[in-house]
């Protein structure tokens, strides 16, 4: 098996929204278990307006879409909002096939989301 590199998720604020950027696989087991904590620590920080960057994912299965869909959910019912940045390739379609960009504003670029809150 091929070891793979770690995802690295880098959380910083822009004008009162949290950003996420997301880099490496986001697949099932400690990918989306990373991910999944960092939105729930950014959640539990008093975060309400969360953007996601996934353009540095290179692809992403059922569990990564999974924590999206339930931290989302989370978001709403704490009356805060997630949106997704993701530019055109593998996981887009993913995205798309999944129809997860109609459940969750997916833009294509940080500026855009930012721009729709």
């Amino acid at each position: 098996m091929k070891d793979r590199p770690p995802m690295e998720i880098n959380v910083r604020e822009s004008a009162g929204v949290s950003v996420l950027e997301v880099r490496g696989r986001l697949t099932i087991g400690e990918p989306a278990e990373q991910l999944h904590d960092a939105l729930e620590s950014v959640v539990k920080g008093g975060a309400k307006k969360v953007v996601v960057l996934l353009n540095g994912i290179p692809q992403i299965d059922s569990s990564g879409i999974s924590t999206l869909v339930r931290i989302s959910i989370k978001l709403a019912r704490e009356g805060g909002v997630l949106r997704l940045v993701c530019g055109p390739g593998r996981v887009r379609d993913a995205l798309t096939v999944t129809r997860l960009v109609e459940a969750i504003p997916t833009f294509e670029s940080e500026s855009a989301a930012l721009a729709n809150f």
